[in-house]
């Protein structure tokens, strides 16, 4: 019995120091040292021994428990030592290596359009002024001299609260409550957010950003509009980059005016983007209307002045080259980081 329990020791020593994983100790150990394992069945068998053998293999078998639990022990501790130390290795940090910039945030590129149109007009002379997006009626279209049938009123057109109550179409509400709150001379510009309900395409949001203008003095003329929204396009696109007026009509202003600028893909030579012409149309202008100016309060006589107004949107994309508005809205970062 002795030689049986000193060859099970050796060949259980044997397995459990090729294991190489935690599963495979435990599978061993069960093998040899385990209520069904190897060695239990050599205690069962003690009581077919003679009654002076028992005590005697009893203290081998002892001994070969004890001498098999500290091999267990010390492979058990030897696979965690190198599962902690692969772990470690593995998030180790090489100081050694050059730092990762974290990522930088910056202004989205029709905010920062915006910024630079307020920055040109605020060096101009012009205040900023901002109003509430949810307009009345009145504001929304009386006050500027609206018709009763003008298709603009239409519900397809315009998104109605209730019969009184809507969302601006255009940041030219502002301008009339600007003029309702202070006398000549006024000088604003109104950015903000407008909406429409127009049918998202490519150049078309049903929300959108606005950028207008009002001056209302003695003696200003289509010169001075003129004049301005020159400096504006030197101030936005370079000295190379001008203005067209082609007649227009708007309600509130008399003469009216498109604004075109120099097109930014062909600087003015004629390419597919502008159809040939040189000029990419960004908004409207024009004299304010007589009777925008009586319904104020103001002295048409006495007062004149001008009104414009241009898509944030399509400065932007004329700025940068961008030919889907809607990727102003994606939230992108592989189309924003550019920026």
């Amino acid at each position: 019995m002795e030689e049986r329990l000193k060859a099970l020791q050796a060949e259980a020593e044997a397995a459990l120091r090729a294991v190489g994983s935690e599963q495979e100790l435990a599978e061993v150990r069960a093998r040899y040292l385990g209520r069904k394992g190897t060695l239990r069945e050599i205690r069962q068998s003690i009581g077919t021994l003679a009654e002076e053998e028992r005590p005697l293999v009893g203290q081998w078998c002892n001994q070969v428990q004890k001498a098999l639990d500290a091999v267990v022990e010390q492979i058990s501790a030897a696979l965690a030592a190198g599962k902690l130390a692969s772990a470690q290795a593995e998030e180790t940090v090489d100081v050694t290596l050059p730092g990762r910039m974290p990522r930088v945030g910056h202004e989205h590129p029709l905010l920062a359009t915006m910024e630079d149109l307020v920055a040109i007009f605020l060096g101009l002379g012009f205040q900023v002024a901002e109003g509430p997006e949810v307009e009345n009626y009145h504001y929304g279209f009386e006050a500027l001299n609206y018709p009763d049938d003008h298709p603009a009123m239409d519900e397809q057109m315009t998104f109605y609260i209730d019969d009184d109550v809507l969302l601006r179409s255009q940041t030219s509400t502002v301008q009339i409550r600007v003029m309702e709150s202070q006398a000549p001379p006024v000088r604003v510009v109104v950015p903000g957010r407008c909406f429409r309900r127009d049918t998202v395409d490519a150049t078309h949001s049903h929300t959108f950003h606005q950028i207008e203008g009002l001056l209302v003095d003695e003696g200003v003329t289509m010169a001075d509009l003129r004049g301005t929204l020159e400096a504006f396009a030197h101030g936005l696109y370079g000295q190379d980059c001008h203005v067209r007026f082609r007649p227009d009509f708007f309600p509130f202003t008399e003469p009216s005016a498109e604004i075109a600028l120099t097109c930014t893909m062909c600087h003015g030579a004629g390419c597919k983007v502008c159809s040939r012409t040189g000029y990419l149309e960004v908004g409207g202008c024009g004299m304010v209307d007589p009777n925008v100016l009586q319904a104020v309060g103001y002295d048409s006589e006495r007062y004149t002045g001008y009104a414009f107004g241009m898509g944030v949107e399509r400065l932007t994309m004329l700025r940068h080259g961008i030919d889907d508005i809607r990727l102003l809205y994606s939230g992108d970062m592989r189309f924003l980081g550019q920026f």
